[in-house]
């Protein structure tokens, strides 16, 4: 009986959303592809296994996805395990990297363009500048366990939540825990790079409302900042009078 040849596992990031932010080479990647969790381009001919997950919704669990991962490479297969945005960052990489290591499975990490910056890059909000904010810190919205108790935060100039729209009133009650200015500006951007993308803004201590009110939807980033006043303050500059007012409401503003 013939032996099979061990395949290829690749963790590759896709970016925030938009198609066209995935990289050459993680385009190249999955050109190539036997077997890709998710159809993203047209014109593949892989093999697609759909394992996404909504919150509380997985369609496998985090143990099935690494034991397909090494049935496909052991049965020969090269395999794309297609992450949003970077597949190292709050993307279970590490998990899956253990997994395929223990299982003696060949791999390859292909970056991808994190939520946590490219989403505020892609609408010119700036999260370093020189007079407002010289550190960032990513931080993930969700948390292992539901009822875990209030965390404590980095004390950067910045900080960037990724997933943080269900849980946008615990952020904004631990940011007040610590001692953050509730007078300071909070963003929240929903469907970030995509074309039904939503931005919306407010002091701290009013941002929940705001947010609830635009009926915004997930996925969403939370930027809290100086830097969010900065920008704000450009945007009303380059606004028409009528959208100047929805700012002055504070309005959901499409993009």
């Amino acid at each position: 009986m013939k032996e099979v040849k061990q395949g290829k596992v690749y963790l590759v990031g896709a970016g925030p959303g938009d198609v066209e932010l995935i990289t050459v080479k993680g385009y190249n990647v999955l050109r190539k592809a036997d077997v890709i969790n998710i159809d993203l381009l047209k014109g593949l001919t892989a093999e697609t296994i759909f394992v996404g997950k909504k919150k509380k919704i997985h369609y496998y669990t985090q143990e099935e996805i690494n034991d397909l991962l090494v049935k496909f490479a052991k049965s020969g297969k090269t395999v794309v395990r297609l992450k949003g945005g970077d597949p190292l960052i709050f993307g279970r990489g590490a998990e899956e990297i253990t997994a395929l290591v223990k299982n003696g499975i060949d791999f390859e990490i292909v970056p991808g363009l994190t939520s946590g910056t490219s989403v505020a890059s892609g609408i010119g909000l700036p999260l370093t500048h020189r007079d407002l904010s010289s550190s960032i810190a990513i931080i993930t919205g969700h948390r292992k366990n539901d009822g875990e108790d209030s965390r404590s935060l980095p004390k950067a100039d910045t900080l960037v939540f990724l997933m943080g729209l269900s849980a946008l009133d615990k952020i904004v009650e631990d940011l007040l825990v610590e001692g953050f200015d509730k007078d300071s500006k909070v963003a929240v951007i929903s469907k970030g790079s995509l074309k039904d993308e939503r931005y919306v803004s407010g002091r701290l201590d009013e941002i929940v409302n705001l947010v609830e009110k635009s009926k915004m939807a997930s996925p969403a980033i939370v930027i809290y900042g100086k830097v969010v006043n900065w920008y704000d303050d450009m945007l009303k500059s380059r606004c028409s009078e009528k959208e100047k007012a929805l700012l002055n409401n504070f309005a959901s503003n499409l993009f």
